[in-house]
């Protein structure tokens, strides 16, 4: 566990490299399953829970780390199955997502794993549990389920896709009509908060699953003859997904001459000022956490300014 703990800081370097880095654990059996160790904080033993009236289910209780009250999730009961037992001898991951901390109750944690996003595939179809899959992968011959934990998030504590009054004018709006926007993202969950927060603005939204998609879909039209910054607006586009990462897709975009001059913009649950730092190195023009409707219509509206549609 020391090892585990030790290694969770010193990833940075395979960001940009469509690498990552999986943490593995188990929940209710053999099944093992994975989180990005970019989104763990800690992990730790199982603290003193204290429960807490009215909440969710999936929330076992709340403790207290490092000075801070921490939701604890049952994930196991998030995913349809039975509550974790004995949560003594439990584990705690310890993550952020969308600039929140919360942790998640798991029966063990394994090891972490070197891997390429493009060994990381999207669930296949009729798979028992892939209403809360949003990625698979297989390590040592054996799948590795990667849940949509901003599915999980969303159900536990639901958040505003509502757009503040003032935000977006009817003038912006009357414009906003004759444009799309590309959104790229794997969790099906952030693409329908994408798009109806979107619709709402009143563009019209092309949605795609991943990176690889995104950039198929791309290079596809500019064969065509079609520039993509005269097709869209802008492109929105999550950093994690399987096939091909946010990095990546953007790194791929700026290389080639025929579709360099789309405006990107990286919307993603990682942050810090790390994230920063990279989409600057891989030139998207700008970076937005998760979910926050206000300042997403906000980006949007900048870009139907900035383009003057009369």
């Amino acid at each position: 566990m020391a090892g585990i703990l030790d290694s969770v800081n010193q990833r940075t370097q395979l960001v940009g490299q469509n690498r990552l880095e999986l943490l593995l654990f188990r929940l209710d059996g053999k099944q093992l399953y994975g989180i990005n160790v970019f989104k763990v904080k800690e992990v730790l033993q199982c603290p003193k829970l204290t429960l807490m009236p009215k909440s969710s289910p999936i929330v076992r209780g709340v403790a207290n780390i490092r000075g801070g009250t921490i939701p604890i999730l049952d994930l196991a009961l998030a995913t349809g199955s039975k509550a974790l037992s004995n949560i003594d001898n439990a584990f705690v991951i310890i993550t952020e997502y969308n600039t929140k901390i919360q942790g998640f109750l798991v029966h063990s944690v394994e090891r972490i794993v070197n891997m390429n996003w493009e060994a990381i595939h999207p669930p296949p179809k009729g798979t028992g549990r892939d209403h809360y899959l949003t990625a698979v992968t297989r390590i040592d011959n054996q799948l590795v389920e990667i849940i949509d934990v901003e599915k999980i998030l969303a159900e536990v504590a639901p958040v505003s896709e509502n757009i503040s009054v003032g935000v977006v004018s009817a003038e912006v709006q009357h414009k906003a009509l004759s444009l799309r926007v590309l959104t790229v993202d794997d969790s099906s969950v952030a693409r329908k908060q994408v798009t109806r927060c979107l619709e709402t603005v009143g563009v019209e939204v092309t949605a795609l699953n991943d990176g690889r998609q995104a950039l198929d879909y791309l290079r596809k039209l500019v064969d065509e003859g079609k520039k993509p910054e005269e097709e869209f607006l802008m492109m929105i586009s999550d950093i994690e997904m399987p096939e091909m990462d946010g990095y990546t897709l953007t790194a791929e975009i700026r290389s080639d001459p025929r579709m360099q001059k789309l405006h990107i913009v990286l919307h993603t649950s990682l942050s810090g000022v790390f994230n920063q730092a990279m989409v600057k190195k891989v030139g998207a023009d700008d970076f937005l956490a998760k979910f926050r409707p206000d300042d997403l219509a906000a980006r949007v509206v900048d870009r139907i300014r900035a383009a003057d549609i009369s």
